[in-house]
């Protein structure tokens, strides 16, 4: 199977993130409208404190069997102990899976509680332990508005990403909606001696709702202009629709005009505005 690393080194690339689907039926029909976009390589998301552990495990085999897409298995650390984890990690060696996304893991979006500990505390030690296991292609994820747990100390975020980064081999951003912030992130990589590729991440705005809650969670700002619109907008779910594909497709022009190493777009297991928004930028096959 081709390594993430690898394809980010022969060019820009394309990929999505997908969550194990409560309805299989549903994400199939995903599937089929995204899939002809040809995506470098698609990631499985791990639910809060690993409670999606079966199902991300399930849809990476699957995707892998049913080819051609490339998929990267997201590992969390958090509730975890770590001979889980080697389990976990065997068992994806075993079925020829070369990707992995090394997460700390996050609470449950409706959930006030602490996150589970686990025997590892970040994602660094994650990223040690894998490459313990096994010869992986290893991902991090970065924030370029900085973690939410770093409350506002941007410096010392930064150099936590920086060591992080320094032992994986790519990285892809939480998703944000200002260029700004994401050649700050690079900006600030670059002067502590990181340059491995750092993947944008969009998120095509499909409900206000949804937005907003991963927003908070991830420590990502929604402009205050963009806000009043999709307050406006509130009632019309079409017109919502419209505002995040505008949106998504003016920062993705922006960030291709910056020779980023590829574009990661998080569907929400929808396709729709995701291919409206790469056929908006050159990336479909049609175009």
């Amino acid at each position: 199977m081709a390594k993430v690393h690898e394809l980010l080194a022969a060019g820009p690339t394309l990929s999505f993130e997908f969550w194990p689907p409560r309805d299989p039926e549903r994400f199939r029909r995903t599937l089929d409208v995204l899939a002809p976009l040809r995506p470098d390589f698609v990631s499985v998301t791990y639910g809060a404190a690993g409670s999606t552990r079966e199902g991300t495990h399930g849809l990476v085999i699957d995707l892998l069997r049913g080819g051609p897409m490339v998929p990267v298995a997201h590992l969390c650390c958090a509730a975890h102990r770590r001979h889980e984890l080697v389990d976990m990690l065997a068992r994806y060696r075993g079925e020829g899976i070369d990707n992995v996304l090394a997460l700390r893991g996050d609470p449950p979006l409706d959930s006030d509680a602490a996150l589970p500990e686990g025997d590892l505390r970040y994602a660094a030690e994650l990223v040690a332990l894998v490459r313990e296991v096994g010869d992986f292609s290893v991902g991090v994820a970065v924030h370029p508005e900085g973690h939410p747990d770093s409350r506002g100390r941007l410096v010392a975020d930064l150099d936590h990403a920086a060591a992080k980064l320094r032992a994986a081999d790519y990285a892809i951003t939480q998703f944000f909606f200002r260029v700004e912030d994401y050649l700050r992130l690079v900006e600030g990589l670059s002067a502590r001696g990181v340059d491995k590729p750092i993947v944008p991440g969009i998120m095509p705005i499909d409900r206000i709702g949804q937005v907003a809650r991963m927003a908070e969670m991830s420590g990502t700002t929604i402009p205050s202009e963009l806000a009043a619109r999709l307050e406006g907008a509130r009632e019309d779910p079409d017109e919502i629709r419209r505002i995040g594909i505008e949106v998504a497709s003016e920062l993705g022009q922006k960030l291709q005009a910056e020779d980023v190493p590829g574009l990661h777009f998080y569907t929400m297991n929808r396709a729709a505005s995701v291919s409206a928004v790469c056929a908006n930028l050159g990336l479909s096959p049609s175009t």
